[in-house]
C-alpha cells in the first residue's frame, strides 16, 4: 500500500495539474512496483513560499528577485 507525499510550493497549481500529479505518481507505482492503484495513496501538500527555503533564502524572495531580473 504505497503512500506518496508530494510537496510543492503554493503557486497557483491548478486542479488539472494536481490530477496529473496524482495520476502520474500512481502510474509510476503500477509500472515500477506492480502496485494496485486502488491502494496507492497520493497526498499533495502545498507549502507557502515563505515556508520553503533554498540555500539561505525564502522562495518568496527568490521569486521576487527573479521577477525583477526578468524585467530588466
Amino acid at each position: 500500500m504505497p503512500y506518496i507525499n508530494v510537496q510543492i510550493t503554493d503557486e497557483n497549481v491548478s486542479k488539472e495539474q494536481k490530477k496529473a500529479i496524482i495520476k502520474g505518481c500512481t502510474q509510476l507505482m503500477v509500472d515500477i512496483l506492480n502496485k494496485n492503484p486502488a491502494t496507492t495513496f497520493v497526498v499533495i501538500d502545498e507549502v507557502n513560499t515563505d515556508n520553503w527555503g533554498i540555500g539561505f533564502d525564502q522562495v518568496t524572495e527568490l521569486r521576487k528577485q527573479a521577477l525583477i531580473s526578468s524585467t530588466k
